[in-house]
């Protein structure tokens, strides 16, 4: 079951609380809405989460964590989900969305460097933002809700393969038990 998959990665909310950096929003963290493992607050997880990680912007956890109150979703996932954007694939996530927003707008990509860098989007972030806003938006958006979709057929698909699974060893059962 992918419950019992995710639980045994994702850390309990009374460590978490006992933290001393995150005593301040103990309460928010100790709030169980935030903690269930269902096939809805996992999906709507990965769509906060995913949402998140594709923006580029400043504290993508505090508004991934965020995102996770408000839409009443697991919270360790949709902060945990936003490292897919970590130092080494942040370059090339966000140059991908630039070119796609460059597309979306019809404008010509700038070229590449030898070497991608952050300090390459710094120096030409005044002339790309409008492109890596939009690509962005556009990558965070479709992102967001194909992997909702996903997660949601997955857990379908599981539950509906565990039921399966189920009523073969109950028939296998009943039939070893009526042989004489």
């Amino acid at each position: 079951m992918p419950r019992r998959l995710l639980q045994r990665y994702l850390p309990h909310p009374d460590a978490l609380r006992r933290r001393r950096s995150l005593r301040m929003v103990g309460h928010l963290i100790g709030n169980p809405s935030l903690w269930v493992l269902t096939r809805r607050s996992v999906a709507n997880a990965f769509s906060v989460g995913l949402f998140s990680a594709l923006l580029p912007i400043p504290f993508q956890m505090l508004v991934a964590a965020l995102g996770a109150w408000l839409a009443r979703c697991n919270l360790p996932l949709s902060i945990g989900l936003v490292w897919i954007t970590n130092p080494l694939t942040m370059p090339l996530i966000f140059f991908g969305n630039y070119r796609l927003g460059a597309w979306l707008l019809d404008t010509p990509v700038r070229p590449a460097p030898e070497r991608i860098s952050t300090q390459w989007i710094a120096e030409q972030l005044v002339e790309i933002l409008p492109a890596l806003a939009l690509g962005s938006l556009v990558a965070a958006v479709v992102t967001a809700a194909l992997a909702n979709l996903t997660i949601r057929l997955i857990w379908r698909w599981q539950v509906s393969r565990s039921w399966r699974e189920r009523t073969r060893r109950r028939r296998r059962s009943r039939e070893a038990a009526q042989e004489p």
